[in-house]
């Protein structure tokens, strides 16, 4: 076993490498740059080495300065996490040149998997069951028109070199194709550095399933089970499930086998990822992630194994713990992945300080793996995970209901989350039914992204009473300072010598509008109403520990909420409603400054421009294309009218809400 290992990774996968490391004995070294200098898993880790700026190119992609920092402080291998260096098999070419070990396959199986038409070739003379579609080298235009009209539509043109659902395209007809063509290779040029693409059949209504593998240097390999991972959003996954309910024993075996098959015809080692497309009763080759998943976790709570231990075991010579035959399944397990993100602005990343955070009490059968903190920043410049959340049960059934559970108990506030949404599909009732697919969340969008969805009353209202319990502890706390404490002119809660008290507070709901709360106090008792709907009703409301209290129709009421400068989060069974408080003149002033603006819905890099100064254009015309964190946003004309000025360039990085292009709307 080694002595001390370096993590080039960061967030929730170098703090989970770091306590498997830990349990063992092994030192750890973390790498982080100028941006994660409080990070989590540098506070973990026994040492920790600087690499550079915040830009991942000029940090934890720098392959010279992770393998200076191995060298500089003497670790015997890297673990490259997933991610990052994880499958670049340059990384892994140089560890070797200086005499470290590389935690992961040889560098020829990760160029040999790397590919995707590469790979499929591979899989094609091993026999592993493949999509019909063009792997080939040959990437005219012209011909991939010809391949895409050969295999029939709907045909799927993906890139080569990645995966994340970047420079991947669906096309239903042949008028589609050119756009579709010249937009994934733009996106996979900017993502990989490979403009090579690939075109498959699309299958309708199919399943991703995929397979661990595990291969030592000795000549063993094994499958470690199977996980389902088919709720998707963009192509990229957010729940995942082992094992992947519904199939058969025989096809589990069959597919099992056909993983293993995939891995030694390349030559494997270590921990990777088969991941196959299953339709009817069929399956099919996709790829071979060579590093470890994200969704590694549910495999370890049904295996009853550590995946991390086993990869460090692997690298330093040991043969594989256990044989295919010894591999035991217990229960089930379901994993989510909790994003800084805006579901219902098409899942937009959001960023920002996480104000408020607090985890459910951790059992046996939860588990949450996370690297960050309260009060730590999600940056635009890496993926804006928060943490995987996941739960095990005897069966599928249990596990989805720990796991809402567990999301329900969960708070956070300071930046708009994807917590809401995980809990509406772990409730679903298809979802519950194993009536899944990677079309799930589309196909049920009336339900898990309703249009237009307004702001709860209740959480304004809520937002309103503590707001006013605020005030009211403020100028308690000013009335003691200036000697008269009992002075009702220090009262904010609408005291009246006879009869009812009342107060009123304005508030931006989640979109934007302008909403009145009014209050009507009469002893322990406050009536809040918002605009003109009905009241809710509290009695005797105070704020403990951070949670608005009071006596509610139902019973007690106890609701934590978060006041973070102007902005107020209300978070209720794990669903955060975040309101602000506003000010009539700064909203007035506004208003009148915002006509004819067209902003960044968020911070990134301007990716493509597509008008210039003087353009007249019409609306829903495409202006402007912007990227942030493995998603793009195209801003379009909101109206007809002259663009008066392009205020940024390809490549330039923009703010949230900065205004990228003056336009001038027609009357």
């Amino acid at each position: 076993m080694f002595r001390k290992i370096l993590i080039a990774n960061r967030g929730e996968i170098a703090c989970r490498v770091m306590r498997t490391a830990k349990r063992l004995g092994v030192s750890t070294v973390a790498v982080y740059s100028e941006a994660d200098a409080d990070a989590l898993h540098v506070e973990m880790a026994d040492e920790a080495v600087r690499l550079g700026p915040a830009p991942a190119a000029q940090s934890y992609l720098a392959i010279d300065k992770v393998i200076a920092a191995a060298v500089a402080t003497g670790a015997e291998a890297i673990h490259p996490g997933y991610g990052f260096l994880s499958e670049n098999a340059r990384f892994a070419e140089a560890c070797a040149k200086v005499g470290i070990v590389f935690i992961g396959p040889p560098a020829a199986a990760i160029q040999a998997m790397g590919s995707k038409s590469e790979s499929k070739l591979l899989m094609e003379r091993a026999r592993v069951p493949l999509v019909p579609g063009y792997h080939g080298r040959e990437q005219a235009d012209s011909h991939l028109i010809h391949e895409a009209l050969r295999i029939g539509f709907p045909v799927l043109i993906k890139a080569s070199a990645g995966g994340g659902g970047k420079g991947m395209r669906i096309v239903r007809g042949e008028g589609e194709l050119p756009a579709a063509i010249e937009g994934a290779r733009r996106e996979a040029k900017a993502a990989f550095g490979d403009d090579r693409l690939l075109i498959e059949r699309y299958l309708e209504r199919p399943r991703h399933v995929e397979v661990q593998v595990f291969a030592d240097a000795h000549g063993n390999a094994i499958y470690i089970h199977d996980r389902d991972c088919s709720i998707q959003r963009r192509h990229q996954k957010v729940i995942e499930e082992a094992p992947a309910p519904g199939l058969s024993d025989e096809t589990r075996k069959r597919m099992g086998e056909a993983a293993v098959a995939a891995a030694k015809a390349v030559g494997y080692v270590g921990a990777g990822t088969v991941e196959f497309l299953y339709a009817n009763g069929a399956f099919y080759f996709i790829e071979m992630n060579t590093r470890l998943q994200v969704e590694h976790p549910v495999t370890e709570m049904i295996a009853g194994i550590d995946l991390v231990e086993w990869q460090l075991r692997v690298a330093s010579g040991e043969e594989l713990p256990e044989r295919q035959g010894e591999l035991q399944r217990y229960g089930h397990a379901m994993e989510v992945r909790l994003y800084a993100e805006d579901p219902a602005r098409g899942f937009l990343p959001a960023t920002g300080r996480i104000a408020h955070l607090t985890w459910p009490n951790a059992a046996n059968n939860l588990r949450i793996d996370s690297g960050v903190r309260a009060d730590d920043v999600i940056s635009t410049h890496y993926d804006p995970m928060i943490a995987k959340v996941i739960a095990w049960g005897e069966d599928r059934a249990t596990a989805a209901q720990r796991l809402r559970r567990a999301l329900m108990e969960t708070e956070i506030a300071g930046l708009a989350t994807n917590a809401a949404f995980l809990i509406d599909v772990l409730g679903h009732q298809a979802f519950l039914n194993q009536e899944i697919d990677t079309g799930f969340i589309e196909r049920h969008r009336a339900d898990l992204l309703p249009e237009g969805g307004a702001t709860p009353e209740r959480a304004l209202a809520l937002a309103a009473a503590f707001l006013v319990l605020v005030d009211g502890q403020r100028a308690a706390e000013a009335a003691r300072r200036s000697g008269d404490p009992h002075s009702p002119w220090g009262l904010t809660n609408g005291w009246r010598l006879n009869g009812e008290g009342g107060s009123s507070i304005l508030l931006r709901d989640s979109a934007g509008r302008q909403r009145h709360a009014r209050l009507t106090f009469s002893g322990a008792r406050w009536d809040v109403a918002i605009d003109d709907g009905p009241p809710l009703r509290l009695t005797a409301p105070r704020i403990e520990n951070g949670a608005l209290v009071a006596g509610a129709d139902h019973g007690r009421l106890k609701v934590t909420i978060v006041q973070d400068g102007s902005q107020v989060t209300v978070i209720e069974r794990g669903r955060a409603t975040r309101v602000a408080r506003i000010d009539v003149l700064a909203e007035a002033e506004a208003a009148a400054t915002s006509l004819g603006q067209l902003t960044s819905p968020m911070p990134g890099t301007v990716v493509r421009v597509m008008v210039e100064d003087g353009a007249r254009v019409t609306r829903g015309q495409p202006l402007m294309v912007v990227e942030a964190m493995k998603m793009e946003h195209t801003i379009a004309a909101q109206a007809d009218g002259i663009v008066k000025q392009v205020r940024f360039r390809a490549g330039e990085a923009v703010a949230e809400g900065v205004e990228l292009i003056a336009f001038e709307a027609e009357s």
